[in-house]
Order: structure tokens, then sequence, then C-alpha cells
């Protein structure tokens, strides 16, 4: 069953299938004939099982059939809010693709970056934002952007968001918005605050749920590999020569880690670069394009910079960290084995991240096996000694052992 089944509009049709799709995943399936027909939706399913599509076809459907005199205005049609900044933008690249036979005009709003441009094609006009709910608040206290015509509302990620905190801009974003509104809900997984806003936001939702909400797509091979933190490296380097990897996403827990790797590993003469919060947005752009390019073999990336990633091929994700919170292993994994691909997801735990382990087991419902992986040997660490320290600190360590047989510094304290 192609996408021509749904009655989506023939320039939809054909930017489908021109940028290399022509199968819907089963959320699209379900979903894309009820938001066609109005309805508010709930869409509940695992990472990388086609969410955005899942709105972004029926939306650009519905206002390639709006005449372009109409659409005129700065008064977006269509708002989406997200929790990131990638995301936010991979929506806007989403509405592109698919839209490329269409003028149906959109823009992604996010911080980081000068909103000197964003305010420039706000004030041309706009069909769709997809934007971050902080910089949005700002346009809309600065007045470069009325929400009084938008006609879908989307929470993507809602999940997410109220992780980080967004729940209450959000509550405040959806109260200056038209309350006769078409609103969609996608979300990984649904907890009770989540429930408690769809509640409030939306009228009589069709639930679509796909997959075990804490279960990873099936196309997922999982390998769990017991590991000392100080071997990581040395196992990284070794399953990426190995294993013939052709993309890697690896997750590090904090932004230093994720460079001290990215680096380690172009000095192994593998390509790399990161993606965290700290880079700037043209840093992390620029990673990302060369990323999807195949310029970098191995992105290495932080959760929050990951969320968003849509890189078509992505072969093997690795956690070099295992996730101290289990929801983010199933989001972390989810970047690979995307629209029915393939994909290998790789966890190292070390003896004192059994805990996290521990956690992932108990919400996934399976017990893994965790193991050394086949064939690597484990290299000797010298122990750092007084022949392998640097002269300073052998002579530091020289004058504090004088000083200390003296009775110590001066006496101060």
């Amino acid at each position: 069953m192609g996408f021509s089944v749904f009655g989506l509009s023939e320039p939809i049709v054909q930017g489908v299938y021109a940028s290399g799709y022509s199968i819907p995943t089963n959320i699209q399936s379900q979903a894309i004939p009820l938001v066609l027909d109005g309805r508010d939706i709930i869409g509940c399913a695992p990472t990388g099982t086609g969410k955005t599509a899942a709105f972004v076809l029926p939306i650009l459907d519905r206002l390639a059939r709006i005449k372009h005199e109409d659409r005129k205005g700065r008064f977006p049609r269509c708002l989406v809010l997200t929790p990131t900044r990638e995301l936010a933008q991979q929506i806007e690249d989403s509405v592109h693709t698919y839209g490329m036979y269409t003028n149906i005009r959109a823009i992604s709003v996010y911080g980081g970056v000068s909103s000197v441009n964003q305010l420039h094609e706000l004030k041309r006009g706009v069909d769709i934002v997809s934007a971050t709910p902080g910089r949005l608040l700002d346009h809309i206290d600065r007045h470069s952007i009325n929400l009084s015509r938008v006609e879908m509302l989307v929470l993507d990620e809602a999940d997410r968001m109220y992780d980080m905190g967004f729940i209450h801009d959000v509550r405040a974003i959806i109260s200056l918005t038209p309350a006769q509104r078409q609103t969609l809900l996608f979300s990984a997984t649904m907890s009770r605050e989540i429930r408690a806003l769809v509640a409030a936001i939306q009228r009589d939702p069709q639930l679509i749920e796909v997959g075990e909400p804490f279960t990873p797509v099936e196309t997922v091979e999982q390998h769990f590999y017991s590991v000392g933190q100080q071997n990581k490296l040395d196992l990284l380097v070794h399953i990426i020569q190995r294993e013939n990897v052709e993309s890697m996403l690896c997750f590090s827990r904090t932004k230093h880690g994720a460079d001290r790797i990215a680096r380690r590993l172009v000095q192994r003469g593998i390509t790399c670069d990161a993606i965290h919060a700290d880079r700037s947005m043209g840093q992390r752009k620029d990673a990302l394009e060369g990323f999807k390019r195949r310029e970098y073999r191995v992105m290495v990336a932080t959760d929050l910079a990951a969320r968003g990633i849509d890189v078509v091929g992505i072969t093997h994700v690795v956690n070099f960290d295992t996730p101290a919170f289990a929801e983010d292993y199933i989001h972390r994994i989810g970047r690979t084995g995307r629209a029915e691909r393939t994909g290998t997801a790789i966890t190292f735990v070390s003896s004192d991240e059994e805990k996290y382990l521990k956690r992932i087991q108990y919400l996934t419902g399976k017990k893994f096996q965790v193991r050394p992986y086949p064939g690597f040997e484990f290299p000797e660490h010298k122990p750092v000694t007084a022949t392998t320290q640097g002269p300073q600190r052998r002579m530091h360590q020289q004058r504090k052992m004088m000083m200390s047989a003296r009775g110590g510094f001066g006496g101060r304290r």
C-alpha cells in the first residue's frame, strides 16, 4: 500500500516519492486518515516509527488545498511545538522535502541563534512554524508572531517537553491559539502529566498506539558488553574497525565526555565530530550536515543534542555510557533501525553502571545478557609512576615530600 491510498493531493504524493519513501509506516497508516478527517489524535509510538511524517503530510495536504492568495499574510495556520532546536529544524526540513512541489512556506524558530533571520521570515509570512517554547515566547512578547489564526496545533515529543520543564510555557502558548482548532499530540510515552495536558487541550481525541511504549522497534538488534571505564575507548575503536561501521551515533553522558571521545577517535584516524549544547547552532548544524553526507563516520552526542537527529542509514548506536534514565535508552537506540531498516545498538556497561542496566531491564521488561565483546583483549594500562610522570609533576612531588619531612608548608593553614 502506497501513500496515494490516503487521498493526499498529487503534489504531496510526488514529494513523498521523490524523497525516497514509498510504503507508509504503521503509525502513518493509522494517523494520516484521522488527521485528514479533522480529528484530534494522540499518537503514542516508539522513537523511529515515522511520527513526523504522520502529521506533516496531512497538514501539507490541508494547506495545499487552500488557495495561495487565501494563505497570504503574516499569521501561521499551523504551529508545531518541539523540545529542541534540532527537532524544530528537522520538522522544517520535512515540510520542505515533502512539500517541494507546493508553495507552502515554513520556518523553524529556536534559541541559540540570532533572531534577525527569523524576524525577517515571519514578517514575510509563513504557513507552518515549528518552534521551541522559549524562543517562540520571545517572539510573542515582541509581537513578531500572532497565533490567532492557528488551525492546527502539534505537540511533538510531548513527554520530553514535560521532562525539560517546558510544560508551563506550552500551556501559555496554547492559550494564545484559537479554541476551535485541531490538536495533535505525539509522544513516545504517556505519563500521568501528559494525560492531564491532553484532557485540557483536546476534544475527543483518537488514541493511536503502535508497539509497546517502552519497547524499541523490532528492527534494532541490542547488545550489552561488560567493560571497565578505562577500556571503553579501546573497545569502541575495536568495534568500529571490526564491524566495518558505516555510520555510528555514539552517546556520552556529558558534554566534556563527548568532546574527549571525538578527539580520541580523530587521533585514531576515524572521521568524527561532536554535537552538544555548548557548541553553537552553526557548529551543530555543520556537524549534522557532515554526518548526513558521510563526511564523519561517527557522531558523538549528548542526549539533549541528539533529540531530533533523524539521519537516514545510521547503522550503529553505541551507548558509551549506560544511560542513567531508562527512558533515554529507548530514545537513544531509536536513532537506528528507522523506517523499517535494521540497526545495531551496543551498550557499554561498567561495574558502576550495573544499577542503570537494572533500570533499563525493569522498564523494558527484558533480561539482557551482559558479556565481554567476543575476541577483544583489554590492553594493559600502565599505572602512573615516577618514571612515567612529567618533570614538573615529579619536582612538585619531591618538593612536597621534602616540606613534609621539615614539618609542613611553613605552618600555613
